[in-house]
């Protein structure tokens, strides 16, 4: 029981922060498994059945909070869901350690681009409002869900950082669609993953209480994207990226850096983080005033007319 509420917790936190940023749910369950010695192909076969649950409770809760652009959804989803299916039924056969550096190097950088331009100019306005073409989110959707099969996580960090970057959809609609489109990812695993493994592995009770833990909290994640400002969303995300792909870097095979070693590069990078989101934060409060000054002064000389008037 004590272990059940312990991954019933975990489920909730990581629903809790993918709500909210648009990524780490796979990866923050998938790594508590394999931690208590569940194989790879099983682990991420359980989180995957979870996610039918917590996607689905999830992608509703964004469009109910008007966090979803359904094109995008669409667009991405249905190339994800192929990919996902084609990386479940490969999982045994093919390995991705080799990918994973490469990957982290492309994300790494996503992410420095990330937290420099949201910190620094705000929500990028030029490009806003135009659309996504397909022949984008088509290969990304269909990269992306191949990654997180394989991988029992990947969705939303390739996704996410990609259609930010692009600054055509407003980043708390980023967060919605990724995560709504998800469940389409999550239902295309589940079946590869029983079509290659059978049920052999997986862990009933696990997969129920992920699900538990993540439908709570994913209500309060898809309210939470939508009042956090623009800005602070693409600090916090942006440093969500650079932290989890250079502990994937360390880590991989290419560096194998011992643990000191990568606290040497966690440090600067976790202060750098939050100072990005103190400056966020007062640039926001900064703008919100400058606003509101700006409304009374307009108020102040509609009077004005009315009265000489």
């Amino acid at each position: 029981m004590p272990t059940l509420v312990l991954i019933a917790l975990v489920g909730f936190i990581a629903q809790l922060v993918d709500g909210s940023l648009g990524m780490a749910y796979g990866v923050t369950t998938t790594t508590l498994l394999l931690a208590i010695g569940t194989n790879p192909a099983a682990a991420s076969a359980t989180v995957h059945l979870a996610e039918i649950g917590t996607t689905l409770v999830s992608g509703a809760s964004h469009w109910k909070f008007g966090n979803v652009d359904w094109k995008v959804v669409a667009r991405i989803g249905v190339p994800g869901a192929i990919g996902a299916f084609a990386g479940a039924t490969v999982l045994s056969t093919i390995s991705t350690e080799i990918a994973a550096p490469v990957m982290a190097l492309i994300l790494l950088s996503l992410g420095v681009y990330i937290l420099v331009r949201f910190t620094t100019f705000g929500l990028p306005k030029g490009n806003l409002g135009k659309p996504l073409r397909t022949r984008f989110l088509a290969p990304l959707g269909l990269f992306a869900g191949f990654v997180d099969a394989t991988g029992g996580g990947g969705w939303g960090p390739v996704g996410t950082p990609a259609l930010l970057a692009s600054g055509r959809i407003e980043p708390r609609k980023v967060i919605g669609s990724i995560d709504t489109s998800e469940f389409l990812v999550a239902v295309a695993a589940s079946l590869g993953f029983l079509v290659g493994l059978g049920s052999q592995g997986i862990n009933w009770a696990w997969a129920g209480a992920i699900l538990l833990g993540g439908v709570v909290a994913a209500p309060v994640a898809a309210y939470l994207v939508r009042h956090v400002p623009p800005r602070l969303l693409g600090s916090l995300v942006g440093g969500m990226i650079i932290l989890t792909n250079t502990r994937s870097l360390l880590r991989s095979d290419w560096i194998d850096a011992s643990t000191t070693v990568q606290w040497l590069f966690y440090g600067p990078i976790i202060l750098v983080w939050a100072a990005a989101i103190a400056y966020s934060v007062h640039q926001y409060l900064r703008d919100k005033a400058a606003e509101s000054a700006d409304a009374l002064h307009r108020e102040y000389q509609a009077r004005e007319t009315v009265a000489s008037t």
